[in-house]
């Protein structure tokens, strides 16, 4: 059953019956309307000739002596039946009543009244405009009520009515001069056009221009619209009630007018679903699909004429949820292949339940868009499917599944650890000997991303193994393992963008200031600004934890920009005291090269109005910039407003030289590691010494970072060093504290003096 439910034909049919107009959810209504009315506008037939209505319409307010000489104009022309559907302001005139009921009584049996509901869908007695006893006396009365739907179309009206202890039958019943079926509703034929039921006004049989023999012999339906709602017909335009009486009537003429329900259309609908689907070959399927809509849309209105109600609207509902679950299966089947090679892909993949005890193993071919960019395109396919023959080979994965960019995924039995990253090395072996496509020979580098966590969803542990792949071609190792720690780890990194703004907003990314000592002038004469982040609850995070991050979540611009405001703000209140202080701030890799850069720059010192030689820009020379000629650009163009530039850990990288060479600097900074070791180890002093030398024949300052101790800042003074910076002058400080040390300080100085 559970099977059954979730199959389209089970899923479609709770969907359709979910609509069913019952209940509140009542989608099937509106189809029905939209159907019934497209029908008749379509099927329309004129209304019956043995059927008139007389209008009063214009006659003004009539009292019972105006009624009772109408009526009698209609008498004195001899009509098969008159009823009379008008309002009668009885109890008024006694001489106008009492010729009244003698004109009704004059009629015999051939006259009836008409007690008219004003509101649909109830019968109540107080919704229900009887006639007067008095005028009515032993005479018919029928009641004329009916059921609309949401936009108030009237769909069915009941044969009988109970109120005040008597059951009345439904005018429509004796129009049809047919039997009354207590409890049951009945269903107007709407192919009855309301335009071509006769209709003259009583003004003109009183006056004789009406042909008598209109009236002779055909039944009179005598009405005023007074008080009267017009209500919606369908397929035409909005109409009075009565002329939704005659099509009642023409319903009930017919032999039968039986209400089937929707079950039957509903049940064709599934068994002919549940038959295509067993049917192979979309060439036979489509004429079986085809033959079933043609019978939801013609078979009601058929069946209508014959007088048998057929609901078409939730067979309809129920096809076109069906098809469109078919259609979507369909796409969804169409793009989890990809179009060159007709492997699944990795929406495949992450769509089918992974069993307990399989790993996840995602494979990346180094440089394999370059492959492809020399093949024909006819060959592409040809290449990601040799290429999965081997891995299937190699795995024993009946599946392998294909991604973008060359990567191949598979679900394969967990092993130890240690044993399945030996088996994905030997796999790697495979690809020792090159890829032959056509006349094309192509070496291969494979690396492996490898997912073990269980218990997590399919999407989420592809994904997982996709992100250690591309680490592992990224990093140059055969295999990367994607560990629960890094799958915990992951959504604080992918939410790295919001935290940080979180905490600017509130404080807990702040700025530490670590002062410089100046030899020369025998004071501190400035300091760097360091970004420190404590966040409230998982502590003090260090800078290399969140400023690579920043810089791949494209954050590092926002954060730049705020240090470089706030260190200006703690530049001016240290340079307010009177000595001149030099404020450092560090340049990301990621905006050396940025076309806004320098805008930006000399928008933010013009607007705060300080001198841009106060701050001095760091760049790390192992930031790895990517346009060096436009870094180049960009840091003379900051040096040219005035800036002042620093290679901050000069002497780390592989380019120490040619960063020297190429970019405008001002300052070289020594980095700690030879500083630390400046001491002890006769290299390291030799390498320091000649740094310094090398700076100060180029005209560049020398700052020494990371002293920690007496000795080595003496050490540094002997070796001509200009600026020192480290633990043993201070720690990274908030700025009030930095700003009380350097007051008190500089208070110090003076008192020397």
């Amino acid at each position: 059953m559970r099977k059954f439910l979730r199959s389209p034909i089970g899923i479609s049919l709770l969907l359709s019956l979910a609509l069913w107009p019952a209940w509140p959810l009542g989608l099937a209504e509106a189809v029905a309307h939209i159907y019934w009315n497209s029908v008749y506008t379509i099927v329309s037939r004129p209304a019956p000739s043995s059927v008139v209505v007389v209008s009063v319409d214009g006659m003004g307010d009539l009292d019972t002596a105006d009624e009772a000489r109408i009526l009698d104009g209609m008498r004195r022309r001899m009509p098969l039946r008159v009823f009379v559907d008008m309002r009668i302001p009885y109890g008024l005139d006694a001489a106008g009543d009492a010729q009244l009921k003698r004109v009704v009584d004059s009629f015999g049996k051939n006259i009836a009244f008409v007690a008219r509901s004003n509101e649909a869908n109830t019968y109540s007695p107080a919704s229900i405009k009887f006639p007067a006893a008095d005028v009515a006396g032993k005479h018919p009365i029928y009641v004329s009520a009916w059921n609309d739907n949401f936009i108030h179309a009237i769909v069915s009206a009941p044969y009988t009515v109970d109120a005040n202890g008597k059951t009345y039958s439904a005018l429509a019943v004796a129009l049809a001069n047919t039997t009354a079926k207590p409890g049951r509703y009945f269903y107007p034929d709407f192919s009855v056009d309301p335009e071509t039921i006769h209709h003259v006004s009583a003004r003109d049989v009183l006056a004789g221009r009406v042909d008598s023999t209109l009236l002779s012999g055909r039944t009179v339906i005598i009405t005023s619209s007074v008080g009267i709602t017009p209500m919606r017909y369908f397929g035409h335009r909005i109409s009075a009630p009565v002329a939704h009486d005659i099509a009642g009537s023409e319903a009930l003429r017919r032999p039968f007018n039986v209400d089937l329900t929707f079950g039957p259309m509903l049940l064709l609908a599934v068994l002919v679903t549940h038959f295509a689907q067993h049917v192979k070959g979309k060439r036979k399927k489509i004429p079986i699909y085809a033959s079933l809509v043609l019978v939801l849309v013609f078979l009601p209105v058929v069946a209508r004429i014959a007088g048998l109600i057929l609901p078409p609207e939730e067979a309809l509902l129920y096809v076109a949820f069906y098809g469109s679950i078919r259609l979507w299966q369909r796409r969804t089947k169409r793009i989890q292949h990809t179009s060159a090679s007709g492997l699944p892909n990795f929406l495949a993949l992450a769509s089918q339940p992974m069993e307990v005890g399989r790993d996840v193993v995602v494979a990346v071919v180094a440089r394999y868009e370059e492959m492809l960019a020399t093949l024909p395109r006819e060959l592409h396919g040809e290449c990601a499917n040799q290429i999965a023959r081997r891995l299937s080979v190699g795995s024993g994965a009946v599946n392998i599944f294909h991604g973008d960019g060359g990567h191949f995924a598979w679900c394969e039995e967990a092993r130890p650890i240690n044993v399945q990253l030996a088996h994905l090395e030997g796999l790697r072996a495979l690809f020792s000997a090159p890829l032959q496509i056509s006349a094309h020979t192509f070496d291969t580098n494979i690396h492996f991303g490898l997912d073990r966590n269980e218990g997590v969803d399919a999407l989420t542990r592809v994904n997982s193994a996709l992100a250690s792949a591309n680490e592992a071609l990224g990093n140059g190792r055969t295999v990367e393992v994607f560990e629960a720690e890094r799958l915990a780890e992951a959504p604080w990194e992918l939410s790295l963008h919001a935290r940080i703004d979180e905490g600017l907003r509130n404080g807990d990314i702040w700025l530490a200031f670590q002062p410089q000592w100046d030899y020369r002038a025998g004071r501190i004469s400035g300091a760097e600004a360091l970004i420190r982040w404590n966040h409230p609850t998982r502590g003090f995070i260090a800078p290399d934890a969140f400023i690579l991050q920043a810089e791949r979540a494209g954050r590092i611009d926002a954060l730049t920009y705020w240090v470089l405001e706030e260190a200006i703000t703690a530049a001016q209140a240290v340079n307010a005291l009177g000595q001149r202080f030099q404020m450092s701030i560090n340049l990301s890799g990621q905006m050396v090269d940025k076309a806004d850069l320098v805008g930006n720059f000399k928008e933010i010192v013009v607007r705060r109005g300080i001198d841009p030689s106060l701050l001095t820009i760091e760049i790390t020379e192992t930031s790895g910039l990517n346009n060096r000629a436009e870094a180049v650009r960009n840091l003379s163009r900051l040096r040219e407003l005035g800036f002042r530039l620093s290679i901050d850990d000069f002497g780390t990288g592989e380019a120490s030289l040619a960063y020297l060479a190429d970019l405008p600097s001002d300052e070289l900074k020594i980095d700690r590691r030879f500083v630390s070791r400046l001491r002890t180890n006769d290299r390291d002093r030799a390498i320091v010494s000649s740094t310094i030398g090398l700076a100060h024949a180029l005209g560049q300052a020398v700052v020494a970072e990371g002293i920690e101790d007496e000795s080595t800042f003496q050490l540094l003074a002997k070796l001509g060093c200009d600026l020192a910076q480290g633990f043993y002058l201070s720690k990274p400080q908030p700025f009030d504290v930095m700003f009380r040390d350097y007051q008190a300080r500089m208070g110090r100085q003076i008192q020397a003096v």
